[in-house]
């Protein structure tokens, strides 16, 4: 296929308006005739508008300035919705997907992905699954026992696949297992503080803030990344009973949900001055403002799926938060790497936490999806912010890129050392040990079998 012509020039536009005469071996212009052709070529170059040929006119300022931002690309991130905050008019809005719209023609996943494309490199915050090579695995076949615990939930028991090809019974039915366990599991209550030899390594998990060794487990599990096994609180295992249903608009009117039921005096203060500033309504036991914990289901009774039993207003709280373009999430105790399910109760419900609680919460959580409310320096600042966010639908909108674009960052590994995964990456310490068949502790070889 031929490529379309070339566009003329100026050259071989004059040169088509002026006629030639051939004399003898040479070409001569009549006089009268060169004339009356400068004249009309004056006249037409008058009425043409150049701008169309590239070859005679720079480009405009606009092109040079995106060619300029298209060669800074690599070195600093593009501006999104929430860089240019306040360049839109204020607009209160409800819907979720009209704000989705606004995003998108505004800003769109390639940028936002471009922004956060460090997000996603390994964090010293969270440990590799699968770091440990697969020669190191000593048993093919792991079983655990499920001693004494207290909100390690049912679901969890079964049979598991494992990596490099290993397996895993997960069990607190004695029945099920058929001979002594390879690893016993023991929360709050402290594991036996001696292990002879063909007895289970013990595993200890301490999951609150102070992350307390029993000082007899075989085996630390914790939420941090320095623990024997890390358990995060990202997973679905800590929240199975709740109601997922989650709202398509948003109020206007009331910005911030908050529940608790601990009521801590640090968080009591934290809440009690945010809300003098943005209007919230408060669930829970602690400074309740909407008349009791029990008016979740009044103010929205699109919440009353309660699976055939009587429920609680816990059960509820994913569905009535998804109602509230933000909710405030403080945890008990700021510390390095501990983020609970107040960061990710309110990610799920579809809402913006307005997080005070780990330092390093970004390496945990999703790119660009809560507001720290530890790093702003006054309650006005914060109140300020917050109140412009949910009046820009393309500056909130930007808070739910993550999971529209599919940039999840440091929360996917997060994810996989949760709970929900614990029973095979506890397996594989186990079995990397020798299980029942690993050395007893020193202090107790003397007894062993």
């Amino acid at each position: 296929m031929s490529s379309p012509p070339a566009p003329p020039t100026a050259r071989s536009l004059a040169s088509s308006l002026i006629p030639a005469v051939k004399l003898g071996r040479g070409y001569l212009l009549a006089p009268a005739a060169v004339a009356a052709c400068l004249l009309a070529a004056v006249l037409l170059f008058s009425l043409l508008d150049f701008s169309s040929f590239s070859t005679l006119t720079p480009p405009p300022a606009s092109r040079v300035a995106a060619s300029t931002a298209a060669s800074n690309a690599s070195s600093s991130p593009p501006r999104t919705a929430l860089d240019t905050m306040g360049t839109r008019p204020a607009e209160r809005f409800t819907s979720l997907r009209e704000a989705y719209e606004r995003w998108d023609a505004a800003v769109g996943c390639p940028a936002f992905a471009e922004k956060h494309r460090g997000s996603s490199s390994p964090s010293r915050s969270l440990q590799d699954p699968d770091a440990a090579p697969c020669g190191s695995l000593r048993l093919r076949h792991v079983s655990l026992a499920v001693r004494r615990v207290t909100w390690v939930p049912d679901v969890l028991d079964g049979v598991y696949q494992c990596r490099c090809g290993m397996t895993c019974l997960w069990t607190r039915n004695e029945e099920a297992l058929a001979d002594s366990p390879d690893v016993e599991l023991y929360e709050i209550w402290p594991p036996p503080d001696t292990r002879k030899q063909g007895e289970a390594l013990r595993a200890f998990m301490d999951i609150e803030p102070t992350r307390k060794r029993s000082g007899h487990e075989d085996i630390f599990i914790g939420y941090h990344a320095d623990d024997d096994v890390q358990v995060t609180y990202a997973g679905k295992f800590f929240r199975i009973t709740h109601n997922y249903h989650v709202a398509t608009h948003k109020r206007d009117d009331v910005l911030i949900y908050w529940s608790s039921s601990r009521c801590f005096e640090h968080r009591n203060k934290i809440a009690r001055d945010l809300f003098r500033h943005v209007p919230a309504h408060s669930f829970g036991r602690c400074e309740n403002n909407v008349g009791g914990g029990d008016k979740a289901l009044e103010l929205y009774p699109d919440c009353a799926a309660t699976a055939g039993r009587e429920s609680e207003w816990w059960d509820h709280l994913h569905c009535a938060m998804s109602h509230y373009k933000f909710v405030l999430a403080i945890e008990n105790t700021f510390a390095e790497s501990y983020a609970t399910e107040k960061l990710y109760y309110a990610l799920e419900a579809g809402s913006v936490p307005i997080y005070f609680g780990a330092p390093n919460a970004r390496e945990l959580a999703p790119p660009g999806s809560y507001i720290d409310g530890r790093a702003v320096a006054s309650v006005e600042e914060l109140a300020a912010y917050v109140r412009a966010v949910a009046e820009d639908p393309a500056a909130y909108a930007e808070f739910h890129a993550w999971r529209r674009c599919g940039v999840v960052g440091g929360y996917g590994r997060n994810r996989a050392v949760s709970l929900d995964t614990l029973p095979c990456r506890l397996c594989e310490r186990a079995s990397r040990m020798g299980g029942r068949h690993a050395p007893a502790p020193a202090q107790h070889n003397a007894t062993g079998s």
